[in-house]
């Protein structure tokens, strides 16, 4: 098992640091300053690592990107050279500020460009896979909704693809390749369409699953 960074101390970050070290994963969790990962590592009471943005980029092995859409570029541009040759799960979607319009969430990018693709070319070192961001962050690790939901991933790299997938396997997904990050493009808005029933309907337990 690889040690696997978590850069960001939110709701999604500290659901996917809860959930990996579950799965016996040796983990370190990052803020900016390191102040709020301590925080959350007290209130894990789990073995947990933690430190800055720069330490954790550092020691891991694998890298999440767990931190608000707006500060993902910034932010992978700021690690750029420690992201060099490590695969970096960009699970970030590029929500805007403003309010949701009858359930549907804004973004500040188009369909011609993802975050994804921002993130990658801000560390073009880096190995970028897009995942995990299609479902809240309660059901990230072990969703159970009777059938296995599926994730859909890309990246320019497929060896990350094929790492990622497996990771996405152990904690209970059917991984779902979707090429290169251009791809991005149309994984992320898949974020819009499963914000809605939860705006609409406070219903926030679902997940997409892709049949054949």
């Amino acid at each position: 098992m690889k040690k696997i960074g978590i850069i960001g101390t939110g709701d999604v970050g500290t659901s996917l640091t809860r959930g990996l070290l579950g799965k016996g994963y040796e983990v370190m969790v990052g803020s900016r300053d390191g102040t709020k990962a301590a925080a959350l590592d007290l209130a894990l009471k789990q073995d947990v690592k933690t430190g800055t943005f720069t330490e954790v980029a550092a020691w891991g092995e694998l890298v999440i990107l767990a931190v608000k859409g707006g500060a993902a570029e910034g932010v992978a541009g700021e690690l750029a050279g420690l992201f060099a040759g490590k695969i970096v799960i960009d699970v970030t979607n590029p929500i805007a500020d403003s309010a949701p319009e009858n359930g549907v969430v804004h973004f500040f990018t188009t369909l011609e460009h993802s975050l994804g693709e921002l993130v990658q070319e801000a560390a073009p070192a880096a190995k970028v896979v897009k995942a995990w961001n299609s479902v809240g962050h309660a059901h990230m690790i072990d969703p159970s909704f009777g059938e296995k939901p599926s994730m859909p991933l890309c990246g320019n790299d497929a060896e990350a693809r094929k790492e990622v997938a497996e990771l996405l396997r152990a904690c209970g997904w059917e991984p779902e390749d979707m090429g290169s990050i251009i791809s991005a493009r149309a994984i992320e808005p898949l974020c819009m369409l499963w914000c809605i029933p939860g705006f609409q309907n406070n219903d926030w337990n679902h997940a997409f699953r892709i049949v054949r």
